[in-house]
């Protein structure tokens, strides 16, 4: 089962005093079970994000713990920015990671918001899926008339907060309002223009976001704008679906910028945005020269972006992940302005270092080597297989790659492009099993350790030892079905590849059936501690079969690669 993880990412207006966004973050990492991943200010903006993730109970609390330090340290009658704002603590989105849904988080938020309308006595505001009014599930329509319409707002029973409402005041008048909602993860980028003007970034703003523009009579920049019957502005939509968009001038760089939302990075992924922003610019004689993310970004946007653009460019897309980020970082500026660091700036890359222990895959060869020849049990021959099993699906990837780039062969770098996307993925899970096949042999290990003074603990370290036995040989039979899979892209690229790399497929070739035959030994050395003898005897049956075909299908690999020398 998936841990309970929720992602929040809380905008407050502070982004000048360095002091006051230290004090704001240290009360949110005070709290227990809470990770701050990321503290991104913004000078012209005047505007911090901050994103954290945890435990539903932690995340929540240090949300309001958050808030409760900006209200503090924040006076809104002294603020001035260039982004949109209503509060202290302006926006406060809880988001769904693992196991838990929007409408949970919906649920969390509401009674968020009560509390901190309750105990900080500052009003508040419901969005997105939290909204109790359907209208609301716009921030736009929450934030309308910003800090300053705080007063009529108040006074207005339909515009009032959802919680808090109360008759304008020195404490809201400190504070100002907050909105707090549910929603799913959003992308904030900011697109780059070779232009100080405002209206012009505007306009292409306008042209793209899901909203558009008013529809005007004749001129279409000052005519008289179209209502309809019920005296609402005829909208013209933009061409990109779940985006927000503005344009603003930035001092800080001395350009202009269309600040984005993209709400939905399914229906409109990152690199669309991109290329369609740069479309309208050039079609009002600007250029787009990069892209700023702010807080962070799901891998899989980078991911989807560096391999559209190696396929515009006709190049494979089954290299490494980091050359894939790399591409999509150089595609769309996201250097620009600064420095795009992706461990920094990628959600799972930061996850991954909070939560992760030096892996065996991140050893370089020479120290991996040496670790296995030390005097601990693990690393092992599991370990080991896994490794071989990595290193052959390396070789049948690179000749694959070698063949999509090969002079005269740019009509098939399709084909080999997939081949070579279906190494990597062969290559990922063979390096995942590396680490995996020693995890396995230390829960074991972590079983001996359990008590065993009574009836009860003996028989609950029993269970325990079966449990973690089984998972022991499983570990190596998934070694064994994945490097098998190795023999396919060897077999394919040694008939159809680069005929310069053909001895690296049969390597290739060497090393899988090195990985299925070692692997299969250590499913039946693990095999033989199961007390389930059914279980046991149908794990090592299957082991034996894989074992041999991968000896069949390597002799078929050699004859072919020696019939092509």
């Amino acid at each position: 089962m998936n841990p309970r993880i929720i992602e929040c990412v809380p905008n407050f207006s502070e982004g000048r005093d360095q002091e006051v966004i230290a004090r704001i973050a240290a009360a949110i990492e005070r709290v227990e079970g809470v990770d701050l991943l990321n503290v991104d200010p913004g000078q012209a903006t005047n505007r911090t994000v901050m994103t954290f993730v945890g435990s539903p109970e932690a995340v929540v609390e240090a949300a309001f713990q958050g808030v409760k330090c900006a209200a503090e340290q924040i006076d809104m009658r002294k603020h001035k920015g260039t982004h949109p704002r209503m509060g202290a603590t302006d926006v406060l989105p809880l988001i769904p990671i693992s196991g838990i849904t929007l409408e949970e988080c919906a649920a969390l938020s509401r009674d968020l918001a009560r509390r901190i309308a309750q105990e900080l006595r500052i009003p508040t505001y419901c969005y997105e899926a939290a909204a109790f009014k359907p209208e609301r599930k716009n921030l736009a329509v929450c934030r309308a008339g910003e800090y300053e319409a705080l007063p009529e707002k108040l006074a207005d029973s339909d515009k009032a907060p959802d919680f808090g409402a109360r008759p304008y005041d020195e404490e809201i008048a400190r504070t100002g309002a907050t909105t707090v909602g549910a929603r799913d993860f959003l992308i904030a980028v900011n697109f780059n223009l070779n232009t100080t003007s405002t209206r012009r970034a505007n306009a292409i703003a306008f042209d793209v976001r899901e909203k558009g523009r008013p529809v005007r009579e004749g001129d279409p920049i000052v005519g008289k704008i179209v209502k309809d019957a019920g005296g609402n502005p005829v909208m013209q939509p933009g061409t990109l679906k779940a985006t927000k968009a503005i344009g603003w001038f930035i001092e800080e760089y001395g350009i202009a910028q269309v600040s984005m939302n993209i709400t939905d990075i399914a229906m409109t992924p990152l690199h669309v945005a991109f290329d369609e922003v740069c479309r309208k610019a050039d079609a009002r004689g600007v250029r787009v020269t990069g892209t700023e993310i702010v807080g962070l970004v799901p891998k899989r946007a980078l991911i989807e972006a560096g391999k559209y653009f190696l396929r515009k460019q006709h190049r494979s897309t089954g290299i490494a992940e980091k050359e894939i980020i790399r591409i999509a970082v150089k595609s769309m500026g996201l250097d620009d302005l600064k420095p795009f660091i992706p461990e920094e700036k990628v959600i799972e890359y930061l996850l991954q270092a909070k939560v992760e222990k030096k892996r065996l895959i991140d050893m370089s060869c020479k120290d991996f080597t040496i670790e296995t020849a030390s005097e601990s049990p693990a690393p092992g021959g599991g370990s080991i297989a896994a490794c071989m099993g990595a290193l052959g699906a390396a070789l049948g990837t690179m000749v694959a790659n070698l063949s999509a780039h090969k002079a005269g062969w740019d009509e098939r770098w399709e084909e080999f492009s997939n081949r070579a996307e279906q190494g990597q993925s062969l290559l990922e899970e063979l390096l995942h099993l590396v680490d995996e096949d020693t995890a396995a042999f230390n829960r074991i290990m972590e079983v001996f350790a359990m008590p065993k003074s009574t009836d009860e603990e003996k028989a609950a370290r029993s269970e325990a030892l079966e449990a973690a036995t089984l998972y022991a040989t499983q570990v190596p039979l998934r070694t064994m079905k994945t490097a098998a899979q190795v023999f396919d892209l060897v077999e394919a690229m040694a008939a159809e590849g680069n005929p310069n790399s053909v001895s690296d497929a049969g390597v290739g070739a060497l090393a899988a059936r090195s990985a299925v035959l070692g692997a299969c030994l250590n499913v039946k050395i693990n095999a033989a501690g199961l007390k389930n003898r059914t279980t046991a005897e149908a794990l090592i049956a299957e082991a034996e079969t894989l074992a041999t075909e991968a000896s069949r299908r390597e002799k078929e690999v050699l004859a072919l690669v020696e019939s092509k020398i």
